[in-house]
């Protein structure tokens, strides 16, 4: 027993500056079922995915990859709802822990969800070639866990008005939504929180409200804070991380309580997994279906 705890803590230390291994390592094994949703179905209309390349300028000097996923459904005339994930690269995979694009062709497919256009975003790289391993990029712990409205801004002041150039966006906040796994989880609350008038509803998977630049405030801030008209799906496991920044676990059942004790319209599933995106994955379809419940 004491030797299986040295390897742990020795592990911990580790992953500390590593936001690919924080994103993809856990300390037990986990095994989850993916429904029909997560999988392709026949007759379902299959959306399109193309890749771009982005230069910002709120986060300047860097680069990154972004993708858009456009339904079948979307015929350009009627507006179509938005959603934002940060680390696109593992949400839009259809062979990975989240398959997007497929549930979204489901969902779109059953009206379960409004036509929805995806915009996928990788964090950014400083110079001038985006990184080989996105979770790697040297900005993406500054992009994800700092509390203030850059993040926000570089959506609305960029990429936002970029694809809005080809495609007809709904302005209802309540059919714009913002989703993200660890950091990039905290980062999808703290655009809402800092921009309520504009993402309504948050999807956060093993979020790191955790001391990684601060985000262990939040549940005193949701408490102590006028309420915004933001709706939130929490998902996380018992056995997420535990290290010098803070327990995930405990953090994300502070910020069930917070959103309780205010009034949130909100919602948490906790399961036993690890810091991974298998759970979080296994009930995307159940997770959109809640978010989207509003939106007749």
């Amino acid at each position: 027993m004491k030797r299986y705890v040295l390897i742990l803590l020795v592990s911990n230390v580790l992953l500390l500056g590593n936001p690919i291994a924080r994103a993809q390592q856990s300390p037990v094994s986990e095994t989850v079922t993916y429904g029909p949703d997560s999988q392709r179905q026949a007759g379902v209309p299959k959306g399109a995915v193309t890749k771009f390349v982005w230069t910002s300028t709120v986060f300047p000097n860097t680069i990154r990859e972004y993708y858009v996923y456009v339904p079948a459904q979307y015929d350009g005339k009627i507006p179509a709802a938005l959603m934002v994930f940060q680390d696109g690269h593992t949400y839009v995979k259809e062979d990975g822990d989240f398959r997007v694009p497929i549930v979204f062709d489901n969902l779109i497919h059953q009206k379960a969800m409004p036509v929805t256009i995806g915009l996928f975003i990788n964090p950014g790289q400083h110079g001038e070639e985006p990184p080989k391993d996105p979770f790697r990029a040297d900005n993406r712990s500054f992009e994800y866990d700092t509390l203030t409205n850059q993040y926000a801004r570089f959506l609305l002041e960029e990429l936002i008005p970029e694809i809005s150039k080809a495609y007809k966006l709904a302005e209802s906040p309540t059919m714009h939504a913002i989703c993200g796994l660890s950091s990039g989880g905290i980062c999808a609350f703290t655009a809402a929180w800092q921009r309520p008038d504009y993402f309504h509803k948050v999807l956060s998977q093993i979020g790191s409200f955790t001391n990684i630049k601060g985000g262990y405030v939040y549940p005193s801030l949701i408490r102590k804070s006028p309420k915004r008209n933001i709706k939130v799906f929490l998902q996380d496991g018992s056995n997420d991380l535990d290290n010098q920044h803070g327990n995930w676990w405990l953090s994300n059942q502070q910020m069930d309580k917070a959103l309780k004790f205010s009034g949130y319209d909100y919602k948490f599933v906790g399961g036993t997994g690890g810091h991974t995106g298998k759970h979080g994955g296994s009930i995307l379809p159940e997770s959109l279906r809640w978010l989207w419940s509003d939106v007749k």
